[in-house]
């Protein structure tokens, strides 16, 4: 017996993809604006970088901390919609929600560890100091977590797990 997934509506993927991605930024932004509080520079500096990284020479305007965000949640979007099209869709039927949570995790920690230790010690090394390392990993976990939970909750989800049950 062979299972056509190709008839299957996926009507409701962009708008799941951008839930999840936004769940992801939005929990990084919670907890950077709790952590922040107790850095140099707080949630507004970390704001201020996102846009110095970006956009160069950005980082002094005004609008630098709402651009910050903007730009953070685009990028938490664009990576929701890569674990989703790389990971989630290939193998989300054959895991187990804690199977899938620690995916969701185990992915954003790799994408920590390249952004910290490769990316912004290249682009915008005053970035890489603003907040303590574990600080920004607890982030990106929190990111992974959100997401996953967004993902495992979505009515997709349940549908691809019970066609693989089949």
């Amino acid at each position: 017996m062979s299972l056509n997934l190709a008839d299957q509506s996926n009507s409701g993927i962009p708008s799941l993809v951008l839930g999840a991605g936004l769940a992801g930024g939005i929990a990084e932004i919670v907890w950077v604006g709790l952590i922040g509080s107790q850095a140099s520079g707080g949630a507004i500096e970390v704001a201020r970088q996102v846009t110095a990284t970006v956009l160069p020479g950005a980082g002094t305007l005004a609008f630098a901390p709402f651009a910050g965000v903007v730009i953070h949640l685009l990028l938490s979007v664009l990576l929701a919609f890569a674990f989703c099209r790389l990971l989630w869709r290939p193998f989300a039927g054959q895991l187990s929600r804690v199977e899938a949570g620690l995916c969701g995790m185990g992915s954003l920690t790799a994408v920590w560890l390249v952004n910290f230790i490769v990316v912004l010690p290249a682009l915008n090394p005053a970035f890489v100091t603003l907040l303590p390392l574990w600080a920004t990993l607890i982030s990106k976990l929190l990111f992974g977590a959100a997401m996953t939970a967004v993902l495992l909750t979505s009515s997709y989800h349940r549908r691809v797990t019970s066609l693989s049950m089949v």
